[in-house]
């Protein structure tokens, strides 16, 4: 009989002799085996390329601990097609590819958005690194834990990449789409490195995440100091421009120049006017379509009802954000009630800073001065004026305001396509409990008011 196996019986004895030197290799071989069964996995790869891990869930979790930041993997990674369209569209697939990728617990590999608009041309997009219109640390920084962001530079390229080809169609219901990528979170397909979403711009996706999400993923987009400065350049002309007119109608306060304090606080009003050509093509197809009459509204209409906001204190200035190269109607600055001065890139002086830039970074400038206006009004069915309402929304919310309806509060938000008190346009706060991001995707005469 062995002699260590002699002294093991009884564990008294073994407890009594520990010292000894056969009990002690016996322990140091029993350690030493569940340690290997526990960390080498066994590895072999599929006829793809791809490497198929089958280890314990020990080792899974020991993974995620090592290589994740806060869950999300740092070596496992998403990569989705170039993004296209408006800004604001891209800004939706752009958050939508993040969502994705943490339900995949996966690092976004830093897609490129689109310098230029184009529709169905896309072989003559301009791709543009999303690094370039926002800050690529600080959206980490902001979404830690949340989700994250890589660069093609992290790649080890140790395994082959897998191609998921997202589904379309009609017969392609959110049920199917949402089974196919939890199937994408399981081994083999999950041993991948890369998964590459091919075949579909993000923001056409479908969509599985609640409006809360996206909000996250959008209060992490903050745009580079180039950008945001020329927007304060903007802004800065359009608040002399308002103590520039109400000098001529009441006295000016002291340290009331353009270098002072009071300059921040000077109030403007921005109406994100939407009657381009291709809006106003887009818009009466929508209309027919849902068959309402609330989402087309000419020159006149938005005038109406710009001047008829309850408690709008003038005189004061109206920016006008529109895409003056699709714009025909060149008379967007006449018709307005006194008190109220219309401006739009060429009357206020600032098209120059706009021309230096590609459409992109063109619509980004304004978006952040009509985020910033003391009022804002635009159409409930553009996704540019729907995510500006859905940030001021936000910004009441950390104000302790739960509804902005018939309310005079900080930061108002107004749909001028839909009627509202007095002949105005219908306040505007984005419900931010909402199950799906559906309705600032593509438009809705429900905007919680």
């Amino acid at each position: 009989m062995d002699i260590s196996s002699s002294n093991c019986k009884q564990s008294k004895f073994c407890g009594r002799h520990l010292n000894s030197i056969a009990c002690k290799c016996v322990i140091l071989v029993v350690i030493s085996l569940v340690i290997r069964a526990a960390l080498l996995p066994t590895i072999t790869y599929s006829g793809s390329g791809g490497i198929e891990q089958k280890s314990l869930v020990l080792l899974h979790n020991r993974s995620l601990s090592v290589n994740s930041d806060l869950g999300i993997r740092k070596d496992k990674f998403l990569e989705v097609p170039q993004i296209v369209w408006g800004l604001n569209n891209q800004k939706i697939a752009f958050a939508r590819a993040c969502l994705t990728a943490r339900m995949l617990n996966r690092t976004l590999l830093m897609p490129s958005l689109s310098a230029s608009l184009f529709y169905k041309e896309v072989d003559l997009l301009k791709p543009i690194s999303l690094d370039k219109v926002f800050q690529f640390d600080k959206f980490n920084s902001l979404c830690a834990g949340f989700v994250r962001l890589g660069r093609y530079s992290d790649l080890l390229n140790q395994t082959g990449v897998f191609e998921l080809h997202k589904g379309s169609g009609r017969k392609w219901t959110i049920e199917r789409d949402l089974d196919q990528l939890r199937q994408h979170t399981e081994d083999p397909i999950d041993g991948y490195e890369v998964i590459r979403i091919v075949g579909k711009n993000p923001f056409v996706w479908h969509d599985h995440w609640p409006v809360k999400d996206y909000a996250k993923v959008f209060e992490c987009l903050v745009l580079v100091d180039e950008i945001t400065k020329e927007a304060d350049k903007v802004v800065t002309k359009i608040r002399e421009k308002v103590l520039e007119l109400r000098s001529n109608t009441e006295p000016v306060q002291d340290g009331a120049n353009s270098e002072g304090s009071t300059l921040q606080l000077v109030p403007y009003v921005a109406v994100h006017m939407r009657i381009e050509i291709d809006w106003m093509i887009h818009c009466k197809k929508l209309e027919q379509r849902l068959n309402i009459s609330q989402i087309c509204s000419s020159k006149e209409e938005i005038i109406e009802r710009v001047r008829n906001i309850v408690g709008l204190k003038t005189p004061t200035v109206v920016y006008l954000a529109v895409a003056d190269s699709l714009l025909e109607d060149s008379s967007i600055l006449n018709g307005w009630k006194e008190g109220l001065l219309p401006l739009e890139k060429k009357k206020l002086g600032v098209d120059g800073i706009y021309k230096k830039y590609p459409y992109l970074i063109q619509s980004a400038i304004d978006y952040e001065v009509c985020l910033r206006a003391d009022v804002f009004v635009g159409n409930s069915f553009s996704t540019f004026s729907s995510l500006i309402a859905l940030e001021r929304t936000q910004k009441m919310i950390k104000m302790g305001v739960t509804s902005s309806c018939g309310m005079h509060v900080r930061w108002p938000s107004y749909a001028y396509n839909i009627l509202g008190e007095s002949k105005g346009p219908r306040s505007w706060m984005t419900n931010m409990s909402d199950s799906s991001l559906q309705a600032i995707s593509y438009g809705s005469n429900d905007i919680s008011c």
